[in-house]
């Protein structure tokens, strides 16, 4: 308890002297950047985009804004040109309402208000339902559905019905297992918006046992895999929709990769993703955070200390002082003499296993076998990112049209805090945060055209035609997958038996 209250201490002096010291320097920061994308004004109220990219501004503009051209807008939509993102632009009314807060105030403050979002408790409306899920190699993972607490009572023993016809909202905390107030107020949006939503824990994650000597790997989906085939066996009729959150979009862009167009998921949607994760871990956030982050892995390892003695150093892995060095130690360096000469060997070695453990890692490895679409929505002043121009991989979005990128001019790291009242005049309960909203805005836009792509390719094919003309803009490979079979040689219906499917 008394590290924690230290932590806090820390956190509270470096945003008081962030905010301080930076308050001048940095507020036109943001704009500039967007003005080096080419984003204005002017752009924002043309219907024809570029080739490149376009952006998206409010579409009621007012009188000064439109003799100010240069003006750059508090959002900005960078994606290529297709029948999806016009659709997007037309029907998404939060893409475009976006009013960043100003002035001496902590909201004002990316660092405050990623702090905030991390560390401030919260208090919850709704009541989780734990399934223990064992894997194919005795492993356990935890789904926590999530439910009102008027309903906790009734939904003790029956979770959730295979008739149900209720959307899913598979949620993927971040990497390290913290259970944020972004994720508990995104579990009560999306129940009042109709949607089931379950929070995926990983091996150890929020009490979760740890019955094996294997931990999952950064860029490993083996297990999500396996947790997404038992929710479709279990809601066999109901759409699947993802959201991560932070480092754990690492997590959901690797399946999404990996299994293409065989994801089972309609639509995902990453809030304050980190894309270069190689570069992240080496490099780290500010100090103030990367020493927050160690302490908190540390202290959820230490309560497997006895047990992970097998499989890793311990003594190396409660020195380190670094996100690289925990990771390390974790997945590149094995036990026994090979591990402790790979540690006290050779520079060159210790770089090779870990440059080998990117290529199975890397969440953008298989980025181009995405068949989905999948919304990114970031701040330029995310501390825990970093720098726009080096961590967004801007050419992505530009070039793949399954990628959206909503870029605010402010908003930290999950928090995107808005001025009163204004965030909320395009319809939402004052309590909904925007970027819930505009992911959820994203759903259903997604659903609804890919909804209508169906129904023109039917009519098309009645009349002998042979598919829609406007379909070839955007093709959504993944509409019928949840009729493939799955991609794993082992039988669904052999794994999640009542034998091995833990609940508690």
């Amino acid at each position: 308890m008394l590290e924690w209250i230290l932590a806090l201490f820390i956190v509270i002096l470096g945003a008081v002297i962030w905010t301080v010291s930076k308050y001048f320097g940095t507020q036109s920061e943001p704009d500039a950047l967007l003005q080096e994308l080419g984003i204005t004004r002017r752009q924002t109220k043309e219907k024809c985009v570029s080739d490149r990219r376009f952006s998206v501004d409010g579409a009621d503009a007012l009188p000064s804004d439109r003799e100010d051209t240069s003006k750059v807008p508090a959002v900005a939509l960078i994606c290529k040109p297709s029948a999806l993102a016009n659709y997007l632009q037309k029907h998404c009314r939060s893409f475009s309402n976006f009013t960043a807060c100003t002035g001496w105030t902590w909201r004002a403050s990316g660092f405050l208000q990623t702090v905030y979002n991390a560390c401030w408790p919260y208090e919850s409306r709704v009541h989780f339902v734990r399934d223990h899920l064992q894997l194919t190699d005795d492993g356990l993972v935890a789904l926590d559905w999530a439910v009102s607490v008027a309903g906790a009572s009734y939904q003790k023993r029956r979770r959730t019905s295979s008739n149900s016809t209720s959307p899913i909202l598979l949620i993927i905390p971040n990497s390290f297992g913290k259970i944020t107030r972004n994720v508990l107020k995104l579990c009560e949006v999306a129940l009042s918006h109709g949607y089931l939503p379950v929070v995926f824990n990983r091996r150890s994650h929020n009490a979760t046992p740890l019955t094996t000597l294997k931990l999952q790997q950064f860029g490993d989906p083996g297990d999500l895999r396996e947790a997404v085939r038992y929710v479709r066996y279990r809601q066999p009729v109901s759409r699947l929709y993802a959201v991560s959150e932070s480092t754990g979009s690492g997590l959901l862009l690797s399946y999404l990769g990996e299994c293409g167009s065989s994801s089972y998921v309609t639509a995902a949607a990453c809030l304050s993703p980190v894309f270069r994760c190689q570069s992240w871990f080496e490099n780290g956030p500010i100090w103030p955070l990367q020493w927050v982050l160690v302490m908190y892995q540390k202290m959820c390892l230490s309560r497997y200390r006895t047990v992970l003695e097998e499989a890793v150093h311990t003594g190396s892995l409660f020195s380190c002082c670094s996100l690289r060095g925990l990771e390390e130690v974790l997945f590149c360096h094995p036990p026994g003499p090979k591990g402790a000469q790979a540690q006290s060997g050779s520079p060159s070695s210790s770089t090779g296993a870990w440059e080998a453990y990117w290529e199975r890692n890397e969440p953008l490895r298989d980025v181009d076998e995405v068949a989905i679409p999948v919304l990114s929505i970031c701040a330029q002043d995310d501390s825990v990112r970093g720098h726009p121009h080096s961590t967004l991989p801007l050419e992505l979005f530009e070039s793949n049209p399954h990628f959206f990128l909503l870029l605010t001019t402010r908003g930290g790291h999950c928090g995107f805090n808005t001025q009163e009242g204004s965030a909320f005049s395009g319809g939402g309960s004052p309590g909904t945060s925007w970027s819930h909203r505009a992911l959820l805005e994203f759903f259903r836009a997604t659903t609804d055209f890919i909804a209508a792509e169906e129904r023109a390719k039917q009519s098309a094919r009645r009349r002998g035609l042979g598919g829609s003309t406007q379909g070839k803009a955007f093709r959504h490979r993944s509409v019928s997958t949840c009729k493939r079979m799955p991609a794993c040689s082992h039988s669904i219906h052999t794994i999640y038996n009542w034998q091995r499917s833990y609940t508690r």
